[in-house]
């Protein structure tokens, strides 16, 4: 589930990050999957999305909800040491 409503409190939504990441990833490996063959001729990094422009001048875009956090190096607090 994506989004988790409290009834208690109108209007307060809860998103589930790995579930958003999850349909992010899907969304993304369908549009790869749609430019099989194609070229592309651009690709820009914007503040929100990558955009990529093919030969056939469909832009398609990426958004960041695929990432994930990654400690700083030499920050061995995750490794309980």
């Amino acid at each position: 589930m994506i989004v988790q409503s409290d009834e208690a409190e109108l209007g307060s939504i809860e998103i589930d990050p790995e579930s958003l990441r999850a349909a992010e990833f899907m969304q993304a490996q369908m549009i790869l999957d749609s430019m099989v063959g194609k070229t592309i001729v651009r690709a820009e990094i914007q503040e929100t999305r990558i955009a990529v422009t093919t030969d056939d001048g469909i832009t398609f875009y990426f958004y960041g909800f695929m990432g994930e956090h990654v400690e700083p190096s030499g920050d061995d607090s995750a490794a309980g040491t």
